[in-house]
C-alpha cells in the first residue's frame, strides 16, 4: 500500500511538471525597418533570421487567440509555441514584416490605436496602416486589436480627477476603440495592449471587469496559470535583436510566481519601494539555481523563507523610470531551458510626478 502510494504521489508530481513545462512564448515588435528609431525596430534582415530560427527549430507559431483560448479553457498548451504581435500598426509591418511572414506562413497579431489611425487616414505619407490595409489584412487571417483609442497610458491620470472617474472616460475610450475595430475589419477579440506597458493592480481589475485580456510590455513566458490581466510578451527589438539572447526566451518556460497586497502593486515614489517578496508554486528547479536580476541595480540577493517563498530586499533604490525585475532559473526536467519571471515597477520621481516617456 505504501509503495503504491508512493507511485502515486510520483505520477502526480510528473503530470505537474509536465503541464507546469508546457509553455509558450509571445514576442513583440513594432518597426520592422532599417531607418526608423532603434529603440522600437528590428531590421527586415534581423526580423527574418528570427523566423528562420523558428522554422528551423520547429517552433509552432500559432495565432495569438489560440493560446489565449488554450489559457481560458484551461487546455494545454502546444510546447514551443510562439506567437508573433506588432504594437502601433505602422506601415512597415505591411511593406517589410508582411513579405517576410507569409514567406513562413506564420499568422501574427497587429495592435492598433483607431484614434491615430483616424487622424491620418488621409495622409498618404502616413507612418500607420489604414483601415483599408487592415482590413486586407484582416480577410487575410491577421487578427487586429485594442491598443487603445489613443496611445495613453492608462496610469497618467488627468489632473483633478479621481481614479474612478479615470477609469470610467478610459472605459469609453476602449469599448469605443473596440467597436471602431470591428467595423472596419470584422474582428473584436477583447485583446488589449497596455501603452507603454504601464499598468498597475487597479487596471487589471478594470480590464477583467471589462472582459477584456491584457497584454504587457515585461518579459517572460506563458502557460495555464498566466494572468490574463498582463500577459508577458518578450521584447524583440533593438537592442533585444540578438539571436544569442532570444534562443533562451523562446525556449523559456513559465514561473508560477505570484504576488498579493502590497506587493502586487507596480506603481512607486523613488526610495519608496525597498523589498519584495514572491509566493513561487514549482518544485522544476534548484532554489540555489534561482537568480533575479533588477535593471539599474544588478544581480539581487535572495532570501529563501521556505519552499514556496522568498524575498529579495534591493541593493540600491530602484531608478526612476521604466523597471524591472527578471528572475530565471534552470529546469530539471527539460535541460537547457529556463523558466523566466519578470515584475514591473514604474518608479516615480520624489515629488510623485511622472517620468518622461
Amino acid at each position: 500500500m505504501k509503495y503504491m502510494w508512493r507511485t502515486l504521489c510520483s505520477v502526480s508530481l510528473l503530470l505537474s511538471v509536465a503541464l507546469s513545462s508546457q509553455a509558450a512564448v509571445i514576442l513583440q515588435y513594432h518597426h520592422v525597418s532599417d531607418s526608423t528609431p532603434a529603440s522600437t525596430s528590428i531590421s527586415p534582415k534581423q526580423f527574418e533570421v528570427h523566423l528562420q530560427y523558428l522554422k528551423d527549430n520547429n517552433f509552432k507559431v500559432l495565432p495569438l487567440s489560440e493560446l489565449i483560448e488554450s489559457i481560458k479553457n484551461q487546455q494545454a498548451l502546444p510546447d514551443k509555441s510562439v506567437a508573433i504581435t506588432f504594437d502601433d500598426a505602422y506601415i512597415d509591418v505591411l511593406t517589410q514584416a508582411k513579405p517576410l511572414l507569409d514567406k513562413f506562413a506564420f499568422p501574427y497579431t497587429i495592435y492598433v490605436n483607431p484614434g491615430i489611425i483616424n487622424r491620418h487616414e488621409n495622409n498618404k505619407a502616413s507612418p500607420y496602416l489604414s483601415w483599408l490595409q487592415l482590413k486586407s489584412l484582416s480577410d487575410e487571417g491577421v487578427i487586429i486589436a485594442n491598443h487603445g483609442y489613443e496611445h495613453d497610458s492608462m496610469l497618467r491620470m488627468t489632473e483633478g480627477v479621481t481614479q474612478a472617474q479615470w477609469l470610467s472616460q478610459q472605459t469609453e475610450l476602449l469599448l469605443k476603440a473596440e467597436t471602431i475595430i470591428e467595423e472596419n475589419t470584422g474582428q473584436s477579440w477583447r485583446y488589449f495592449a497596455y501603452p507603454y506597458g504601464e499598468y498597475d493592480v487597479a487596471v487589471q481589475a478594470w480590464a477583467k471587469a471589462n472582459d477584456f485580456v491584457a497584454f504587457s510590455q515585461q518579459s517572460g513566458a506563458i502557460d495555464l496559470s498566466t494572468d490574463l490581466t498582463s500577459v508577458p510578451r518578450f521584447p524583440a527589438s533593438k537592442p533585444y535583436d540578438k539571436l544569442s539572447g532570444l534562443r533562451d526566451k523562446l525556449n523559456s518556460l513559465a514561473f508560477n510566481i505570484s504576488l498579493t497586497g502590497d506587493q502586487a502593486e507596480t506603481i512607486f515614489k523613488y526610495q519608496e519601494a525597498k523589498s519584495i517578496t514572491f509566493s513561487i508554486d514549482s518544485e522544476d528547479f534548484y532554489k540555489s539555481a534561482l537568480n533575479c536580476y533588477i535593471s539599474g541595480l544588478g544581480k539581487q540577493k535572495i532570501t529563501w523563507h521556505d519552499d514556496h517563498s522568498f524575498t529579495i530586499n534591493f541593493t540600491q533604490d530602484l531608478p526612476v523610470g521604466r523597471v524591472r525585475a527578471n528572475c530565471t532559473a534552470a529546469s530539471i526536467s527539460k535541460p537547457g531551458r529556463y523558466y523566466w519571471y519578470s515584475k514591473p515597477w514604474f518608479i516615480l520621481k520624489a515629488d510623485g510626478s511622472w517620468y518622461h516617456l
